[in-house]
């Protein structure tokens, strides 16, 4: 009852919260003192040192007093800067995003499926440099900083040549984002040894209960499991882009 309550508690506060000040925060626009001393740390500062911090060890071990500390100050140095942890990790999202995707020019049509493909890549090169963004992204998002819509934007002008409307290259997006965060998710939870281990007692039990799974001990039997050497995110990036085809082409 009491961890219920504490959680309640918490949730309460980040209701509470001035959706505001997380907006200025991210947009560069909070207010700045005019009187005393020039602060010596910056939010975007502090965010680059969280990022680092979760890099090596987890989105877990990033406290206040840990950032704070590798900078020599109190944790209550921080909150001049920043107000908690739920804004901190918002802005570590926004600070690993960079300056967004280095697109290729996608004024011809048919050219859209190399520039959906250079999107998708790198921001999967983003998520599998920073594992800690499944977790700091999995709820919903209620405000985002002008690198996560630079993002957001590219994808969308990479699918304009497609001819699809607003709406659809939404959906298309979402798509492609959900791509991107399944592989991150497999490749997060692989663990060479351990997955070897698996298979070995997985296929032990199947060997005595086949007749219970026969779809899956024929798919086995197939090769289902078995490292081919195909590449998750382009075997998925292709069904995605060969289904965008097949609207594009239901239209004509």
């Amino acid at each position: 009852m009491v961890e219920r309550d504490s959680v309640r508690s918490k949730g309460q506060q980040d209701e509470t919260r001035d959706p505001r000040t997380l907006l200025a925060l991210l947009w560069g626009e909070q207010e700045q003192p005019t009187r005393g001393p020039k602060p010596k740390l910056t939010p975007r500062r502090i965010a680059a040192a969280a990022a680092e911090l979760a890099d090596r060890e987890g989105l877990d071990a990033v406290s206040m007093s840990k950032v704070a500390g590798g900078f020599g100050v109190s944790a209550m140095a921080l909150y001049r800067y920043v107000p908690g942890k739920t804004e901190l990790v918002e802005l570590m999202v926004e600070e690993v995003m960079g300056e967004g995707p280095e697109m290729p020019e996608s004024g011809e049509d048919g050219h859209w499926r190399a520039a959906v493909r250079a999107w998708t890549r790198q921001c999967a090169d983003v998520y599998a440099a920073h594992p800690w963004l499944l977790t700091a992204t999995a709820l919903r998002r209620r405000v985002l900083g002008p690198r996560q819509l630079r993002w957001l934007d590219a994808a969308l002008a990479a699918l304009e040549p497609t001819g699809l409307d607003g709406a659809q290259r939404h959906r298309v997006f979402l798509l492609l984002i959900g791509l991107v965060r399944n592989v991150a998710q497999q490749q997060a939870d692989h663990e060479e040894e351990q997955s070897a281990e698996w298979d070995r007692l997985a296929a032990d039990l199947l060997a005595r209960h086949a007749e219970r799974f026969p779809a899956l001990t024929k798919a086995m039997a197939d090769g289902a499991f078995r490292a081919d050497g195909v590449d998750p995110l382009e075997f998925g990036l292709d069904r995605i882009l060969d289904g965008v085809e097949a609207v594009i082409g239901g239209r004509e």
